[in-house]
């Protein structure tokens, strides 16, 4: 029997809700959340009751567990991966365990409710398996993000579509820093550039941007390779985004200028917003910030060269 591999993530109560945004990143199709720091008020003002179970009386109040679940067919290891650096990186503390699950309980569920998205002005996004759908003259993604990070769900993967569709157009190039699904260079094509070029350190990651690109007929415009930030790229772009967390765009926007034209748009983005001001202070030493936009606790930046006339 095929079992869906269930992952518990526990932190300290202050950090459930950071944390369990990163989590969806992962898998944002199978995740929910333990916290029972606040039971008896909660039951209190839902139930009107004082007679709780003793179970639930006798639950860890410090600590909330963060539950998500990965397919038989993918591997649980890129999942643990993927939130052990993100984590780290937040500094959230943490401790990962797993444990199998009946495939029943997960096998399809979570696909019911990715319907498709509309994001910002233009672009609708449509899971693959939806075939009803309206697209009310907006251009068509075509997406199946597997376990890779990008359905367009996410507030830091919107908050950057929403910039892209302003700055994509004929002529234009691209580069996706930490490309996941590939969500981000997919837009960027099907809203009319000319190339984007992805790279991303989970291989999972780059097979998956390279289906996507397939599923949306960009395959010719489009590059993808395993690597760490910039170490495998060259050239320079019109508009480069970065959809990572904040100690890694810190670190990546050292050297960014280099992979940029006068006036090309930098975005940053996957910054939790208790972290915004420290990344804007580092950022600037290196570019000019020139936008700010939050959504849900998440924050976008873009930036342009200091050497822009």
């Amino acid at each position: 029997m095929n079992d869906w591999t269930e992952i518990k993530i526990n932190v300290p109560n202050e950090y459930i809700d950071a944390a369990g945004d990163i989590a969806q990143m992962a898998v944002p199709y199978g995740i929910y959340i333990e916290d029972y720091s606040m039971l008896e008020e909660e039951v209190e003002e839902i139930a009107h009751i004082d007679l709780i179970d003793e179970e639930l009386l006798e639950k860890d109040r410090t600590k909330g567990v963060v539950h998500i679940y990965i397919a038989p067919e993918d591997n649980p290891a890129e999942a643990v991966a993927f939130l052990s650096e993100r984590y780290t990186s937040e500094g959230i503390p943490f401790e990962i365990e797993s444990a199998s699950c009946a495939e029943e309980d997960w096998l399809n569920n979570w696909k019911q409710y990715f319907n498709p998205i509309e994001v910002g002005e233009k672009l609708l996004i449509r899971p693959t398996w939806r075939d009803e759908y309206d697209a009310k003259g907006r251009a068509v993604l075509n997406l199946d993000p597997g376990i890779a990070f990008g359905t367009g769900a996410h507030e830091t993967t919107r908050l950057v579509l929403g910039v892209i569709e302003k700055l994509a157009g004929k002529g234009k190039t691209f580069l996706d820093v930490g490309c996941g699904s590939g969500i981000l260079s997919a837009a960027a094509l099907v809203l009319g550039c000319d190339s984007a070029f992805g790279v991303d350190i989970d291989e999972l990651a780059v097979k998956t941007a390279y289906e996507n690109a397939a599923l949306n007929n960009v395959t010719d415009r489009f590059t993808a390779v395993c690597g760490d930030l910039t170490d495998k790229v060259e050239g320079k772009y019109d508009i480069i985004a970065a959809n990572i967390v904040a100690d890694a765009i810190i670190m990546l926007t050292k050297d960014i200028e280099k992979f940029m034209k006068p006036d090309t748009v930098y975005v940053m983005s996957g910054i939790i917003d208790t972290r915004s001001e420290e990344v804007e202070k580092a950022v600037s030493q290196y570019v000019d910030i020139t936008a700010k936009y939050e959504d849900n606790g998440w924050v976008c930046l873009t930036a342009k060269s200091k050497k822009s006339l």
